[in-house]
């Protein structure tokens, strides 16, 4: 599969580098630097130093991480990072990782540290500048540094253990608590010392810069007679992406709204009007719809139904690229690009990119694509975090309509309807999330909330309706709370809204009558049932 138009990181920027360890928080720490507009990138801690150094950055920063350096199936990074000159912070299984190989000597701590902690600060050094001797800070650790390597000092020590270390005629510094999460107070205080001050960072990754490197760098791509096509679906990614790609290429971008069989109640022809009267883009909508339901005929497990969604998908879209060369080709050059609004969150979900991460589930844009495609990909937003794509879109002076638009999986509602997608099924959900949206809507909470939804349960139970007894599935409405689709929680809806949604969807839609809400966060559930 071809590297997106964008690389990593564009080395023109102060960029910090992220080695992933494995931790819950890594996500965070990257979301945290680009707050102060630098740029940051999460690679995997095995990544070659070869490749680090690639990307010129200002400084390196060891994640966290849940093994002990010990274990057998401790992540394994190039101890050499350690060697580079670059300013170096290690973060909990950071701050071991540095201690470990460099000669000091990491133990099960006698007294494990989990949530708050008062960290007393007894010595000066540039990663506390400013801040108070006394923090309340997050730990999470077993093991602590019980001898420190040469050339290290203590810095700061909660009453159990060693919380921070510092070498600073080699840059290094480490702390044992997470900076990045909330409830340490000063964690961005901390984290920008290092960022602006020690690594000497410039604030300078801004919608307008991203904007005009990755325009440039498409048209490069790209050339002067190269054509590409752009999966659209209608939300904010693929429509801010295809705005983007049509900045650099004008109209030898041709934007393709699929109708996949699984979209929202009269989505195909809502989304056709908005992308050709609000943005201007050129669209030619095709309707595959019994080519996607056939292929997820008898299919229930969720992976098997994203990687069919996802081939079919490139199938079409092959299809149309070459209807569209057919027609309008006179001795140019052939369609060979194709245009994704992949973003960060679809890829550390689809495959174990970050060292010992887990793969969540396959987006059907990254791990459901197949390894045979003959299209080249161009994903000029697959590094950022959906509110740095809202950023990006304000910038473009798109519709507030569109960039508000609440995030909708690329395989559509057949990852809310669990068990087998059916047409009768589909018509089913597509009116039970009509009225969940709208009641959201008319109550004002659209964007108030991250997702809300509707998801049809292969689950059927008795009911009674007009006396008579009924026998139906079940709807379960999921609304939740987030920043960037990495963690979130359920959303504490009213109940009379909830009242509302649920005695309009058994009372108008036929083939459900019992409606739950789904109160779990994430983790330890995923926002999408499937």
């Amino acid at each position: 599969m071809s590297t997106p138009a964008n690389s990593p990181a564009d080395n023109s920027l102060s960029t910090i580098v992220i080695l992933d360890f494995g931790s819950q928080y890594t996500q965070l720490i990257a979301r945290r630097i680009r707050e102060f507009n630098v740029f940051s990138v999460v690679l995997p801690c095995t990544t070659p130093l070869e490749k680090v150094l690639a990307l010129n950055p200002k400084g390196i920063i060891l994640s966290g991480g849940p093994s002990s350096v010990y274990d057998a199936s401790a992540p394994k990074a190039d101890a050499k990072v350690l060697e580079t000159g670059l300013p170096l912070l290690g973060v909990c299984y950071g701050l071991q990782f540095m201690t470990h190989h460099l000669g000091g000597v990491v133990a099960p701590a006698a007294a494990r540290e989990y949530g708050h902690a008062e960290v007393t600060v007894f010595e000066e050094t540039a990663l506390f500048h400013g801040l108070p001797s006394t923090l309340e800070v997050w730990m999470s650790h077993g093991d602590h540094a019980e001898k420190l390597p040469d050339g290290f000092h203590v810095v700061a020590r909660t009453s159990n253990a060693v919380a921070a270390i510092a070498d600073e005629s080699r840059k290094m510094w480490a702390v044992q608590f997470h900076p990045e999460v909330a409830h340490t107070r000063q964690g961005m205080e901390l984290l920008k010392n290092f960022v602006v001050n020690i690594c000497g960072a410039k604030q300078d990754w801004t919608p307008a810069h991203f904007i005009e490197t990755t325009v440039a760098h498409i048209k490069e791509q790209v050339g002067p007679t190269g054509h590409a096509i752009c999966g659209l679906s209608g939300g904010v990614d693929s429509s801010v992406a295809a705005v983007l790609v049509a900045k650099a290429i004008g109209d030898r971008l041709t934007c393709i709204f699929v109708n996949n069989g699984v979209l929202r109640k009269d989505e195909f022809a809502k989304v056709q009007k908005t992308m050709r009267e609000e943005l201007h883009l050129n669209v030619v909508a095709a309707d595959a719809s019994e080519r996607f339901l056939s292929k997820l005929a008898g299919v229930t497990d969720p992976e098997k139904k994203r990687k069919a969604i996802g081939n079919e998908f490139i199938a079409v879209f092959d299809d149309e690229a070459k209807k569209i060369f057919d027609a309008n080709n006179s001795g140019g050059e052939e369609v060979a690009w194709l245009v994704q609004g992949t973003l960060y969150p679809d890829v550390i979900e689809s495959a174990s990119v970050h060292g010992p991460s887990h793969v969540i589930k396959s987006h059907h844009n990254v791990g459901g694509l197949p390894e045979d495609m003959k299209l080249k990909l161009i994903e000029p937003l697959r590094d950022l975090f959906k509110d740095e794509v809202r950023r990006i879109g304000r910038d473009l002076g798109m519709p507030e309509e569109i960039l508000e638009r609440q995030p909708f999986p690329g395989p559509g509602l057949a990852v809310r309807i669990l068990g087998e997608v059916t047409p009768e099924r589909v018509a089913i959900l597509q009116e039970a999330d009509a009225i969940c949206v709208d009641e959201i809507k008319k109550a004002g909470l659209y964007r108030k909330v991250w997702q809300s939804f509707a998801v049809l349960l292969p689950v059927k139970s008795v009911g009674v309706m007009g006396d008579q007894r009924t026998y139906a599935y079940t709807c379960a409405i999921r609304a939740v709370e987030s920043e960037d689709g990495m963690t979130a929680d359920w959303a504490a809806l009213p109940y009379e809204v909830l009242r509302t949604i649920s005695s309009r969807i058994v009372s108008e839609v036929h083939g459900i009558n019992r409606v739950v809400y789904d109160i779990t966060s994430k983790p330890p559930g995923t926002i999408e049932w499937e």
